[in-house]
């Protein structure tokens, strides 16, 4: 169970420096990108969306600082980027505020912004979204947390950009590393009322929803062990730092990623290093 006003993980937010050297990278992991949006201006900041079947990843840039995009800000410059944020799915932006005020949290929204979208017909919209947020100091491993409610879904999840060469169709885990796993799961499940569940090699797992993904906190060892022969020593000690995602075809998945992936055990690894700061986990389901 979670608060009434989130339905599990929506998306994961990875900020980069390089907004468009960024992309020309997950492209060549075999990932259909959209075309480059610019958020209103008071955002200050620019994307391109991955939308797998229910879930999607978001590399977040920079475009012009702004009191909103201070927080990213400095998260880029303490890491260099990486997971930034987790978002989950609200249906109201504004219930979901209110309902975070009732716990004690000085919740940030609601926040309305938009984005122009070139359909694939060539026409143009718009996709359209409100937001709450917790407080930014409640960053359980480093991750600060908020919420989406999509106006415009169809402008958002568009058939065409859900296919991708390496054939991944949903987020299964989203790993944060930390020295603290007990106490740092613990936070996240107190923020969104839900649960923690002990794992056999010593991580903590706080699921989001009925087929969406769980958070896994585990230390940076424990997430080196549970991919052998991939290299995690460049990751913050205390920081999001992969999503295991699922896809229709392994083989498929090492093909379109080439040269920058690696077996471990039943999966198939690109390293942070070679995916802005994100470990990838590749397994088949």
């Amino acid at each position: 169970m979670t608060i009434k006003s989130i339905a599990g993980i929506d998306h994961a937010v990875v900020a980069v420096k390089d907004l468009d050297e960024a992309a020309a990278n997950w492209k060549q992991l075999g990932f259909t990108l959209s075309p480059r949006g610019t958020h209103s201006a008071h955002m200050g900041t620019g994307n391109y969306t991955i939308m797998l079947a229910e879930d999607y990843m978001e590399l977040l840039g920079v475009l012009n600082a702004t009191e909103h995009n201070a927080p990213t800000r400095v998260y880029l410059e303490a890491t260099g980027g990486g997971i930034e944020r987790i978002a989950f799915t609200t249906l109201s932006a504004a219930a979901g505020a209110a309902e975070l005020r009732t716990m004690g949290y000085a919740a940030i929204g609601p926040t309305d912004f938009e984005r122009p979208v070139m359909m694939p017909d060539g026409s143009k919209s718009a996709a359209k979204f409100a937001t709450f947020q917790w407080p930014v100091a409640e960053a359980p491993g480093g991750v600060r947390l908020f919420a989406c409610q999509h106006k415009t879904r169809e402008t958002v999840w568009i058939p065409v950009l859900q296919n991708h060469a390496n054939t991944a169709h949903r987020i299964a885990r989203v790993f944060i590393v930390t020295p603290d796993v007990e106490a740092d799961a613990r936070h996240l499940a107190t923020m969104i009322a839900g649960e923690v569940r002990g794992d056999a090699d010593g991580s903590a797992v706080v699921p989001t929803g009925s087929g969406r993904a769980d958070f896994v906190f585990l230390s940076r060892d424990a997430l080196g062990k549970r991919y052998p022969g991939v290299d995690v020593g460049a990751l913050p000690a205390r920081a999001g730092a992969g999503l295991e995602l699922v896809v229709s075809d392994l083989a498929a998945a090492k093909g379109a990623i080439g040269a920058k992936a690696l077996t471990s055990g039943s999966a198939v690894v690109v390293p942070p290093a070679a995916a802005n700061g994100v470990l990838l986990a590749f397994v088949a389901g």
